[in-house]
């Protein structure tokens, strides 16, 4: 008598009632595991004046948005237009943090007429800012560190030669500009990327960032930006931010003992608030085998998971209607006229034509990066809040794709 297939759910919601209820592709979020995630990190830093800024570039929805406000969160921005959702989504101006990279002082200036803070990382930049409003708007700094604490270098945004920040080689140049033109700097900000392996090389990289800002008399508060690593796979490596959480703690707090003032020590983390909560639903259209590979043909594409081919992301890919059958070996691929391959060679178990394959880690940089390529529709999000399905975007049409496009005379 054959084994009873158990369905895979997320917060008992089975793939099947998510599909029949939405169809197909789907994005899926545990609002259980933001919470959790949030939880953790507040907890790591208990002993700090701790503010987290929730990064929403990595899943813009705004019922995301709405939930880590109702948590406590600010928010980390990096244009004018999330600076406006954020707004749209009930956080106060103070507690959006503005950082965005390559602008113009236009936009800048749009960030200061909103009344959020305004984090410069740009000599040019901070120059024009001080011209226009000297030391009646205050800004913070992002300093680069020149230090790598993660390990894909498509997302290092610390390195020597990347376009992010300051370089603290030129703190002295920084120095004059500030007090030339009377600029009060109450924030100094790092990022030093993505997935970072190394507490102690990130460590550094503050050990860095707080030599510099005690230079600096007027701060409020310090941002060591992010770039927290989760597990991609089982016995991956993921940071540990209860270390973190107690080495910074201890560090930040014989700082601000030496500064003479309880500085704000605010982190903004995106992936790993979101990441693990994310999961990316689609069905096998149609099973190929060649004279060396078996391919999965799914009915998406890199329009809507674009990480695998963009980054060389991982994804762990489970057979949602048979997650414990026999492990094959398939390729899996994207329905869009490029090479859109999601995995090689993966062992997953034994597929069937319209089965349904669940994309983990499908939170963050997923739906936010996703496009119209090849005229395909945007899929739709769904949000599971205690153990109930909510439709939080709903799917395109063709409506969607139209919107904007104008009409001219044939005959003009």
């Amino acid at each position: 008598m054959s084994a009873k297939i158990t369905e895979f759910s997320i917060e008992g919601v089975t793939v099947s009632e998510l599909i029949e209820s939405y169809g197909d592709p789907l994005y899926v979020y545990n609002e259980t595991k933001m919470t959790a995630q949030y939880n953790r990190i507040t907890s790591a830093f208990s002993g700090a004046n701790l503010k987290v800024n929730y990064a929403c570039k990595a899943l813009n929805n705004i019922n995301v948005l709405r939930h880590f406000k109702k948590l406590g969160s600010g928010l980390d921005t990096v244009s004018i237009q999330e600076v406006e959702l954020g707004l749209e989504a009930g956080f106060k101006p103070e507690d959006i943090i503005f950082t965005p990279n390559g602008v113009s002082i236009e936009e800048i200036s749009q960030g200061v007429a909103y009344g959020v803070r305004v984090n410069i990382d740009n000599l040019s930049i901070l120059e024009q800012f001080g011209a226009l409003y000297g030391d009646t708007y205050p800004v913070c700094i992002r300093l680069n560190p020149h230090i790598n604490a993660g390990g894909n270098a498509n997302i290092s945004v610390g390195h020597i030669d990347s376009k992010f920040g300051i370089s603290i080689h030129q703190t002295r140049h920084l120095e004059r500009m500030v007090k030339s033109l009377g600029i009060r700097v109450n924030g100094m900000h790092m990022h030093t990327g993505s997935d970072i392996l190394d507490v102690d090389v990130f460590l550094r990289g503050a050990e860095l960032l707080l030599n510099i800002a005690k230079d600096f008399d007027d701060l409020d508060y310090i941002d060591f930006g992010s770039g927290f690593k989760v597990a991609y796979k089982q016995d991956d490596i993921s940071t540990d931010i209860e270390e973190l959480g107690k080495k910074m703690t201890a560090m930040f707090s014989e700082f601000c003992d030496d500064y003479g003032k309880n500085l704000q020590i605010e982190f903004e983390p995106g992936k790993f608030l979101v990441s693990e909560a994310g999961y990316f639903l689609c069905s096998v259209n149609a099973l190929k085998q060649t004279t060396a590979t078996v391919f999965a043909h799914v009915n998406t594409g890199l329009n809507h998971l674009i990480r695998p081919m963009l980054y060389g992301a991982y994804h762990h890919i489970t057979n949602g209607n048979n997650p414990s059958g026999k492990n094959r070996v398939y390729t899996v691929v994207g329905y869009i006229c490029e090479t859109d391959t999601f995995a090689s060679d993966r062992l997953i178990s034994e597929i069937k034509e319209g089965d349904v394959l669940v994309f983990h880690n499908a939170g963050a940089y997923c739906f936010a990066m996703s496009n119209n390529y090849n005229s395909r529709y945007r899929p739709a999000e769904v949000l599971i809040r205690d153990e109930k399905p909510f439709l939080i975007r709903k799917r395109e049409t063709m409506e969607d794709l139209l919107r904007n496009q104008i009409l001219i005379d044939q005959e003009s």
